[in-house]
């Protein structure tokens, strides 16, 4: 059988790829776990410096799968807040929270968990012909994966009720005008273009990200002041790398910095 999820790597990038291609890439219970585990192998290797998550076939990812899920109804339960908490959540929260940068390559539609799972990747680089949907309560559910948290602060409270609400799919062009999208290229592109962008961020300061990533997610649900005191300590960690020592010098020598993520 074909692994649910592949996970390939080169040039310190870590690429994560829905392999579900003829069911538009959607979340059977063994792509979950393997998503899951990819994520966090990517997460704990010390050689891989970013990641990429990344879409087969025509679709990045459609959400949960709805025939497996259809079975389970007819058994007498959803068993959907079991697999939020195993599955789901586990899973955005390592993409938020590992110390390197994540970039999304969304070749296609991305619907439900999907897009949650795009929303939390730094850069979402999406292709001309793709789309998000909000799809939950199109079919009677409630928002999951970390999209009541990502899809605010992405594209506003007054946006994210009116995606949530009136579920439809929000196209490439207008994706980039609302926030989604931090790039819109061919469809034949999108994937070498979320490996070049990660190469650039993985030969970077890669300790400086991570402090960054915490930054952000920290002021999100913190006071000004324990925003500033974080930043603080932030800067006091980057400050003493070798990362940061050998930038300074390159800068007064007038040299392009090289980091090697310490």
């Amino acid at each position: 059988m074909t692994d649910p999820v592949s996970h390939e790597i080169d040039e310190d990038v870590a690429t994560i790829t829905f392999n579900r291609p003829d069911a538009m890439n959607s979340l059977d219970t063994a792509t979950k776990v393997a998503l899951r585990d990819h994520v966090r192998r990517a997460a704990d290797d010390p050689g891989v410096r970013a990641v990429v998550l990344a879409g087969s076939g025509r679709a990045f990812c459609v959400g949960q799968d709805l025939v497996e899920h259809a079975g389970e109804l007819r058994e007498g339960g959803s068993g959907l807040g079991d697999t939020v908490r195993e599955h789901y959540n586990a899973t955005v929260r390592t993409l938020m929270s590992m110390p390197k940068p994540v970039i999304a390559a969304v070749n296609g539609v991305a619907a439900g968990a999907g897009a949650s799972y795009a929303f939390a990747c730094d850069l979402r680089i999406v292709a001309d012909t793709a789309g998000f949907n909000l799809a939950f309560a199109g079919i009677g559910l409630s928002c999951d994966t970390g999209s009541s948290w990502t899809l605010p602060r992405l594209v506003g409270w007054a946006k994210a009720h009116e995606l949530l609400l009136l579920p439809r799919t929000v196209k490439a062009d207008e994706a980039q005008a609302i926030g989604l999208a931090t790039e819109v290229v061919a469809a034949d592109e999108v994937l070498s273009r979320a490996q070049e962008l990660a190469v650039q961020l993985a030969a970077g300061p890669t300790v400086a990200y991570a402090a960054l990533r915490r930054a952000l997610n920290r002021s999100a649900t913190h006071t000004l002041d324990e925003s500033l005191e974080y930043e603080a300590e932030m800067m006091q960690l980057t400050g003493e790398t070798h990362d940061h020592r050998n930038a300074v010098e390159a800068f007064l020598a007038k040299q392009k910095p090289t980091f090697d993520g310490r």
